[in-house]
Order: C-alpha cells, then sequence, then structure tokens
C-alpha cells in the first residue's frame, strides 16, 4: 500500500468516522476576544483547517476557568461562551460537514500565568509553586470540567479531549511527583482518581454514545517524578501507569488517546523535537506502539512529533530521506501497527491544507514545517500564534514581537 492510500484510509473513531488519518493537534495561539470567545482570526484558521481536508481537528487548549491559566488571551469554555462557541462551530462545520471537530478542555495549575491568574499546585515543583490545592478546590476543577464537556457537546462539538499532557493540571495530579498525603495523591489509585472520576462524570453528564472522549497524555515527562517515571524522586522511563491510565479510561468508555511526551516548560525538546535533534522524535512513536498494544484493537492511538520528519530534508542520520519524511514514515508507523493516525502540530501551522493537498496529487506543494519554533518564541511571549515561516500575518507579528519585548532565546534541552 503506498503512504497516499494509507494516510487517505478513513477509520472509525467509536460511532463516528475520520475520513482520514490527519488529526491537526491543539496549537493555542493567542488570538481569542476580551471574553474568550473566538476571534475573527480563530475563525478563519479553524476554517482553513476545516477546508483543509484533516479527518480530525481539535479546538486547542481550551481552559476550563479563567482564575487559572496560562495564556492571557486564551479561548475560554464558560457558560457565557456558549452562544458564541456554537456560531463558531457552525461556521467551521459549514466548511467541512465531514471533519470531527472535538475541544480540548484544559486547567493550567502550576503553569498558570501569576501576571494576570492564580498559579496554584498540588505539590509545589522547583521553580514553579503556588498555591497548594485543598481537596475541595480540586473537586470544583472537576465541576469546571464537567460543566466544559456539557458546554462543548451543546455548541456543536463531535468530543471532547481531556489535557493530562505537558505539565498541565492533569499531569501535575497524575504524577509520582505528587506523594503528598490527600485524596488526590500518594498510591496511584488516589492519583488516577481524578481522571477516572472525571471521565466517569463526563459521561453521564453528556450522556451520548456518540459524543467522543478521550485524553492526551504524555508519556514520560524527562524529570525526576514526572509521569511515567518509576518513582517520586527518579527519572526513569517506567510506563506502568501510563498504561494503567489508559486502560481504565477506555474501560469507561474512553475511543481515542493521543499520544505525546515531554513538558514544554521542562523538557522542550522531548515534547517537540527540534532541528538540531530531530531523533528525540523516535521515542514518541515507540511510546504509542507501547500504549497501543495494551489497548483493544478499536480504540484510536493518535501518534505526535511527525512536523521535524518534513520533507525528508532534516538532521536525521543513517536513513535515506525519502523513508524518513513525514508522509512516507507517519504511514509506516500506520502500517506497522505503532499508531492508527499522526498528529500534527507546528505542521498545522505550516500547511493548513497538507490532506488536502495530498489527495489532489499536489504534493510538491506542501509547506513543510521548518522547525524554526518561532510559533513557539512567539507563544511564550503571549502574542498571536503562527508560522512565521509561510505566514506573513505571523512574521508581522514575530518583528513586532522582538520589538516590543525583546528577542526570546529558546533553550532547547
Amino acid at each position: 500500500m503506498s503512504y497516499k492510500q494509507t494516510l487517505l484510509a478513513p477509520i472509525k473513531i467509536g460511532s463516528k468516522t475520520s475520513q482520514n488519518r490527519f488529526f491537526m493537534q491543539a496549537m493555542e495561539c493567542n488570538d481569542q476576544d476580551e471574553h474568550g470567545n473566538p476571534s475573527d482570526i480563530t475563525l478563519d484558521r479553524y476554517e482553513k483547517l476545516a477546508s483543509g481536508g484533516a479527518g480530525l481537528v481539535s479546538l486547542e487548549a481550551v481552559t476550563v476557568t479563567k482564575e487559572s491559566r496560562s495564556r492571557d488571551n486564551q479561548l475560554t469554555i464558560l457558560p457565557g461562551n456558549e452562544q458564541p462557541l456554537t456560531r463558531f462551530v457552525k461556521k467551521v462545520k459549514d466548511v467541512n460537514p465531514d471533519m470531527q471537530f472535538i475541544f480540548q478542555l484544559t486547567h493550567s495549575g502550576e503553569l498558570s500565568n501569576p501576571e494576570f491568574s492564580r498559579r496554584v499546585t498540588v505539590k509545589p515543583l522547583y521553580g514553579y509553586g503556588g498555591d497548594v490545592l485543598t481537596e475541595d478546590e480540586v473537586d470544583k476543577i472537576m465541576d469546571n470540567f464537567v460543566r466544559a464537556a456539557k458546554i462543548a457537546q451543546n455548541a456543536g462539538a463531535d468530543g471532547i479531549d481531556m489535557k493530562l499532557c505537558h505539565g498541565y493540571f492533569g499531569s501535575q495530579i497524575l504524577r509520582p511527583y505528587n506523594d503528598r498525603k490527600w485524596k488526590y495523591g500518594g498510591a496511584w489509585e488516589n492519583r488516577s482518581r481524578f481522571a477516572f472520576d472525571l471521565f466517569e462524570r463526563i459521561q453521564r453528564e453528556v450522556n451520548d454514545k456518540n459524543f467522543l472522549i478521550g485524553c492526551k497524555i504524555s508519556a514520560w515527562e524527562g524529570f525526576p517524578g514526572g509521569f511515567g517515571t518509576e518513582s517520586p524522586d527518579s527519572p526513569i522511563i517506567d510506563l506502568t501507569e501510563p498504561i494503567s491510565l489508559l486502560q481504565g479510561l477506555e474501560q469507561r468508555g474512553a475511543q481515542y488517546f493521543i499520544q505525546s511526551a515531554g513538558s514544554p516548560s521542562i523538557t522542550i525538546s522531548l515534547t517537540q523535537a527540534d532541528k538540531e535533534h530531530p531523533y528525540f522524535a523516535y521515542l514518541h512513536q515507540y511510546f504509542a506502539k507501547q500504549l497501543k498494544t495494551n489497548l483493544k484493537k478499536e480504540t484510536v492511538m493518535i501518534g505526535s512529533n511527525f512536523s521535524v520528519f518534513r520533507d525528508g530534508s532534516s538532521k536525521l542520520c543513517a536513513v535515506e530521506p525519502q523513508k524518513s519524511s513525514l508522509l512516507h514514515y507517519g504511514a509506516r508507523c500506520i502500517e506497522s501497527g505503532a499508531m492508527d493516525m499522526i498528529g500534527l502540530g507546528r505542521q498545522a501551522y505550516a500547511d493548513p491544507f497538507i490532506a488536502k493537498k495530498l489527495a489532489d496529487g499536489n504534493e510538491d506543494d506542501i509547506n513543510y514545517c521548518t522547525a524554526c519554533d518561532n510559533c513557539l518564541e512567539l507563544l511564550i511571549q503571549q502574542s498571536q500564534v503562527g508560522c512565521a515561516t509561510f505566514n506573513p500575518r505571523y512574521v508581522d507579528e514575530l518583528i513586532k514581537t522582538r520589538k516590543e519585548k525583546g528577542r526570546l532565546k529558546i533553550a532547547h534541552t
């Protein structure tokens, strides 16, 4: 089978069908209005993703609270946002009714920016800290997630992704580092309680078997006590708990999972391999395979970190460029059973039309992400985010940001 046939083949996710194996990842862009509603810029971005032909698209990390958030202009999902989100979803779906459109729900926890919100933590982490949450406050956060899931359903979303990755609250509470003696800490039974109880509550609230529910996880955060490590003070990989988490959520009805790794604020090159060290991306495919092997055949596993493979013109060694291209290697990962779909993040910025171009025979016209990470610089600087290589709007935004805030040197570790 050619990689085109593989990548354009439809796949069932629960009771729904993704028209192909392309998943556009949740990518925060800081372009919402003052109420946290989608702006015209937001709408334009997602209309492009819809017309770009991807089978599954995620609405960027939508915060379930205004109190604790990482981005000043972050998309918000509170009762007052329901009608604007409903209008937004309708406009996006009108462009491509066959596209499956999910919302990624998040709470920033210790990554909340104290300049404009409250930083909170389950256990102070060196370099971060924050107000230590009580059990009642965690219960309230769960209430917010459940309410947000119902709003997403009412707004016309096809499902939700509970964000349990990248150092945000969902992953903070799951970590072995969270060995605090309380309802949500210490033993795995307690740390997993948040995700399992929350998932059950959301299922009851939406009460719709056609509404997709899944989650994105960092299989290994890459620092002592992070998720996917063997103990509260060890960085050594142990996938026992990540596998247990996915199996537990699967038993509670999860139809899909999105694999990732790392915590961008701590282990950025693990989360998104940089152009100098693209081979870090291979870890992602390993994690996806290990997780998928322990799940039911019908549960969809979405892999990550494919942008760095580009058209094969990367710094990967000991492999023919053609065989290491995003399309060729992504299809191989699907064909080998390591995953069912490929997730694109930075590549979605560079070219939201990649799936359509492949389908239309215009593969040579694809704009491949250069892994310059200027989009990451814009995100960290709280500017509007997009591709500063192929989109003139964000070239101007980058120039403006560097003039006003100075050039940010991103340290890849």
